[in-house]
């Protein structure tokens, strides 16, 4: 070997090296058309891929302006990835430096070789690696959808995951209208999204077409494709227009377009997000039927306390106009006076219970409880499947606005633990519930909220507990 070689020997493996330890695939490109120059002493180097839409790059170059001289030498490689040809390395010479020469050639070939094994790698480290991202994504969007309870909020969770997945400058959701095409509905961009939302594709436009026949349309710049008719069509380049699909019915589509002169979205990109979209979809319509099945159950709820408040009401009511007709037959001052106060009692207790009722019928069947009455009462409709009967709920002062909801959320808690206890208990037929926030005195004189939980049932042998009845209580400063 001799003393002129090695050094270009030298340099070919560091640039070789340099070309085969990185992953991804931009520095793997700009290695290698950096490395080709300066084995080979070009002005300048350029690496121009075949096919720009596989990868979303068109050229990597060297820095620095291109020479123009007519009589720059000029040397081109082919670069292969496997048995397919990936792109063409181009070099230019000084025009004084004399042309290319054999080596050049060979030193470069041995380099392009080198970096097809590492196109290659990185190809396949950058499609896993999207891969897992948009997997991560839909499982998120599905998990959002199914606890969320809104379907505003579902749509919206759906357009910006989208959006930060696919990198695009919006993320845009489209339902079908009555005259037969489609409305943006809701728009997720960190731009200014006015105009946006209420755009329309009128019917027979041939994108609108695809989107109903299930097909995606993807487009290479929308303000220029003769296909879209939106007013807001100038504003993107690159886009996807991806139905949301699921069980042959179409639930809208989902638009991810980005900005004019930004990269166009590469094949793997299409795939993924057409897939994200399908499962976006799904989720979508399982969220659907699952708000339906809360509002019916609100609404059975609804029916039960209508039951409950019908029974409990009629009872009392009747019970009450016995104990006054008894007190005809009765002679004594002394017990006129008591059955009298009796009566006073069960026709409070009555009141209340019909106020609880009426606060629970309003609450509205597709909103989760919010306020601490709500959220108590809740509470007792859940422990009423366990127990078979409802719990009676008294609710005494402005328990919704004086309870703070750190308190309130300590309140519910002891609420739950009571009646876990109360249902443990054999023989129970009755449980009341009383929160009261009228500023019950305790620690002190300090102003706070009770919550006292009383059942019937026969407490355990050896708990020390009485036989006719157990009251829990829970007491916190407000």
């Amino acid at each position: 070997m001799t003393a002129r070689h090695a050094p270009r020997l030298t340099r070919l493996l560091e640039a070789v090296v340099a070309v085969g330890t990185g992953l991804d695939l931009r520095g793997t490109l700009q290695h290698l058309v950096d490395g080709a120059a300066e084995l080979t002493g070009a002005d300048r180097a350029a690496l121009v891929m075949l096919d720009p839409g596989r990868d979303g790059l068109a050229e990597i170059r060297t820095p620095g302006p291109e020479p123009v001289a007519a009589t720059a030498h000029r040397l081109r490689v082919p670069v292969h990835v496997r048995d397919e040809e990936f792109g063409e390395l181009r070099l230019v010479g000084r025009p004084d430096a004399g042309p290319f020469t054999a080596e050049d050639e060979q030193l470069v070939r041995v380099l392009a070789t080198q970096a097809g094994i590492s196109i290659g790698n990185a190809r396949l480290y950058e499609t896993a690696r999207q891969r897992e991202r948009w997997i991560e994504g839909a499982a998120a969007v599905t998990t959002a959808l199914l606890t969320e309870e809104g379907a505003d909020d579902a749509l919206t969770t759906v357009a910006e995951r989208a959006r930060l997945l696919a990198d695009a400058s919006a993320g845009v959701i489209l339902h079908p209208t009555a005259e037969g095409g489609m409305e943006i509905v809701t728009a997720s961009t960190p731009d200014d999204p006015g105009g946006i939302v209420g755009t329309t594709i009128a019917p027979g436009s041939p994108v609108l077409e695809q989107l109903l026949g299930g097909e995606p349309v993807f487009l290479t710049d929308s303000a220029t494709d003769p296909r879209m008719t939106t007013r807001v069509r100038h504003r993107f380049g690159p886009s996807m227009m991806l139905p949301l699909q699921a069980n042959g019915r179409l639930i809208g589509t989902l638009a991810l377009p980005r900005r004019r002169g930004e990269r166009q979205y590469t094949d793997l990109e299409r795939r993924l997000a057409t897939q994200f979209a399908s499962q976006a979809a799904l989720a979508l319509v399982l969220a659907d039927a699952r708000r339906g099945r809360e509002r019916l159950a609100v609404f059975e709820d609804r029916d039960r306390i209508a039951r409950d408040l019908h029974d409990l009401v009629v009872q009392r009511l009747f019970a009450t106009g016995m104990m006054l007709e008894s007190t005809q037959r009765r002679g004594g001052a002394e017990d006129v006076r008591d059955i009298l106060a009796r009566a006073a009692d069960e026709l409070r207790s009555t009141v209340q219970e019909v106020r609880t009722a009426i606060f629970a019928l309003q609450q509205p069947p597709a909103e989760p409880p919010t306020g601490l009455r709500d959220r108590v009462l809740r509470e007792t409709a859940s422990a009423a499947a366990r127990l078979g009967f409802a719990p009676s709920t008294h609710f005494r002062g402005a328990v919704d606005t004086r309870v703070p909801e750190q308190v309130a959320g300590h309140l519910l808690t002891a609420l739950r633990r009571a009646l876990t206890e109360a249902t443990a208990r054999s023989a129970v037929s009755r449980v009341e519930v009383t929160v009261d926030a009228t500023g019950a005195a305790a620690d002190g004189g300090r102003d706070g909220v009770r919550l006292t939980v009383f059942d019937d049932g026969e407490p355990e042998e050896g708990a020390g507990l009485p036989a006719d009845g157990t009251t829990a209580t829970w007491w916190s400063p407000l």
